[in-house]
């Protein structure tokens, strides 16, 4: 089992969905898990100390100036050489000051000490959920790599009806075994190279040709890849997004830029995933100066390589190679055409008019479309479209044979 003898620490903050973090407590201990409990003045409110203690089967830490019992600091002590933190219910209060770098309590203490796996799971008013300090504090939090376990739609302790509501403790419990399967590390040891965002064409030297992509798929498909213990080499356009830690990171504008590095990269590569956004044309002769304004301006385009093609052409028995498709009609007939002329293994392809899905979106609706099957993926988050989609390579009977031999 994925929790078992996973030493854990579970931080209870002050909402309704405390009482729920008790069945937590339980649920894990039934998977293995041996669990230390954190609970804020604000949690001890609704629920006793006792009651976790009871649960846990070991004492609840709530006071940071207790020195109780204990031989070191014990904000410091709980989070040395555990599996993970897991707060239950995550207040926009803690995911503010975490977020800020404020440690005023047991809880928050700790949580700037960890070195382990950080899981947030928050619980609030759908118009606190929705607030732009909060999904920026998120925003950063995510940055750093905590894992976050999005809350739910449905009846609220405020009496109406949102986003908000803490996860059921099953998913919770489901997120954490995933993490630890994963953990397994699958990729171990494999080659990947991923490319994401857009490409910049020049016009002059001030303007250029671009396209909407944010690189957001491809950067969460890069760092699922290297959780699961891959050397990533990540090839990004022009993006807003951070660079990644823990793999090659190269950054290029162009579209010719973009062939070069994946033409020096691709070799040493068993897995290739070709989720950039690269423009089909480039302008013929850009000018060095600034073109002044006129009433008309004639653009002369001419047809940039067609790297995936290329990739297809080169692709050798021990790779497997994802290409993506971004489409407005026709959505299987033309990814399945790509996916035959461009010698690919699979093939990710999305309706770039759908709401809330495509380019600059944070969430995704694909199809997962192969020789033999086509595979739709639902409307999620862009991080958890990744998960799916590495998930479905490493099911896939070409992958598994490459890792036999």
């Amino acid at each position: 089992m994925s929790l078992e003898d996973k030493e854990l620490v579970l931080g209870v903050t002050g909402g309704v969905a405390c009482y729920k973090a008790l069945d937590l407590v339980r649920r894990l201990k039934e998977k293995g898990a041996r669990i230390s409990v954190i609970m804020t003045s604000s949690a001890q409110e609704f629920i006793q100390p006792l009651a976790f203690q009871a649960t846990s089967g070991r004492p609840v830490a709530t006071s940071l100036f207790s020195l109780e019992g204990e031989e070191k600091i014990g904000h410091i002590n709980i989070v040395e050489n555990i599996d993970g933190l897991i707060v239950a219910p995550a207040t926009a209060n803690i995911l503010g000051k975490v977020a800020n770098g404020i440690a005023d309590d047991y809880l928050s203490t700790s949580m700037l000490a960890l070195k382990a796996p950080l899981f947030l799971a928050p619980a609030m008013n759908h118009n606190m959920w929705d607030h732009p300090a909060v999904q920026q504090n998120l925003q950063t939090l995510k940055d750093r790599n905590a894992n976050i376990i999005p809350p739910e739609y449905g009846y609220l302790a405020c009496g109406s009806y949102g986003t908000g509501r803490m996860a059921a403790v099953e998913k919770i419990v489901a997120n954490l075994e995933e993490f630890f399967t994963v953990k397994a590390a699958p990729l171990q040891g494999v080659s990947v190279l991923v490319t994401a965002g857009p490409t910049r064409e020049k016009i002059d030297a001030v303007r250029y040709l671009s396209n909407y992509s944010s690189g957001k798929m491809g950067y969460a498909i890069a760092n699922y890849c290297r959780q699961l213990g891959a050397k990533v080499t990540l090839i990004s356009g022009p993006t807003a997004l951070p660079e990644p830690e823990g793999m090659q990171f190269i950054r290029v504008s162009s579209a010719a830029e973009m062939h070069q590095a994946v033409m020096q990269h691709a070799t040493a590569a068993q897995l290739i995933i070709k989720s950039a956004a690269v423009a089909d044309y480039r302008i013929e002769k850009p000018n060095v100066q600034k073109t002044k304004k006129k009433e008309q301006l004639t653009l002369n385009l001419t047809l940039n390589r067609d790297i995936l093609k290329e990739l297809g052409q080169k692709k050798g028995d021990k790779q497997f190679l994802v290409g993506f498709a971004a489409e407005s009609q026709n959505l299987e007939g033309y990814a399945r055409q790509k996916l035959e002329a461009k010698n690919l293994d699979l093939i990710v392809a999305n309706n770039i008019l759908e709401k809330d899905a495509g380019f600059d979106a944070d969430s995704n609706r694909v199809l997962l479309i192969d020789q033999q099957n086509t595979h739709p993926l639902s409307l999620q988050p862009k991080e958890e479209i990744a998960k799916q989609i590495i998930q479905y390579v490493l099911k896939h009977q070409k992958w598994i044979s490459m890792r036999e031999v």
